[in-house]
């Protein structure tokens, strides 16, 4: 599966559209459902592969739908974080102990929130966490070979693609042409170095279709750096 697909459980619309947005955003399918009942019923639909579930629901309470996911065996495995107004100790050992993978208390960040997720399906599902390459607001969908930056497509060609994919595993890290090349091309093709400035130059461009900000960095005399502020 390519991309991975997150509901999220959570009476604040307000909050619920937000975080929907920003997840969406960063190349997940996202739904929402707005009571612990419907969240049971939406999950019944369709298994997503992480739910991110408010403690405080109307209906039944996250930590009841956290319960009856956990006892049937369909549903047992998928990731959950719970989001809660409560800072106690005791209520945060309570939804883990109920068998949430994370717990996130509000207010949070949306940043943190995402990285939550990341670490929760790397953590829990490898190979989904492992096909999608994120870096500010560019994502790598390794599966599909797509890419966007701030949710809309970006069309690469296969070198362009293999070249964004070698520099998002490190980001902020200088690499000279001479290593891009063994990387990209591979060691026992020869290409003339300045071939990188050219692919580098067609993605850049590429790249800055739908935005103003440049995310690869030229440093004089030593090489490219993939440097997006987050």
């Amino acid at each position: 599966m390519s991309t991975p697909r997150i509901l999220v459980v959570e009476d604040d619309d307000a909050l619920a559209t937000l975080v929907q947005y920003n997840l969406e955003k960063e190349g997940y399918d996202v739904a929402v459902a707005g009571d612990g009942e419907e969240g049971l019923v939406q999950i019944d639909e369709r298994l997503p592969d992480l739910v991110i579930l408010d403690w405080m629901l109307p209906k039944v309470s996250g930590i009841e739908v956290c319960r009856r996911l956990r006892s049937r065996p369909e549903t047992r495995n998928i990731p959950l974080i719970m989001l809660t107004a409560r800072g106690e100790e005791s209520d945060r050992v309570r939804g883990l102990d109920t068998g949430a993978d994370d717990y996130l208390t509000k207010p949070f960040s949306i940043p943190e929130l995402a990285a939550r997720i990341r670490a929760v399906l790397r953590r829990i599902r490898p190979g989904l966490a492992d096909d999608r390459l994120t870096h500010g607001d560019i994502v790598v969908d390794r599966v599909s070979h797509r890419v966007k930056r701030g949710g809309k497509e970006v069309h690469l060609g296969p070198t362009e693609f293999r070249l964004l994919d070698y520099l998002m595993q490190h980001p902020g890290r200088v690499f000279s042409r001479e290593q891009l090349l063994d990387a990209v091309w591979g060691s026992d093709v020869y290409v003339e170095a300045r071939t990188v400035d050219v692919h580098v130059g067609r993605l850049r461009k590429s790249l800055m279709q739908h935005s103003d900000v440049d995310p690869i960095r030229t440093v004089r005399s030593a090489g490219y750096s993939l440097d997006l502020e987050g």
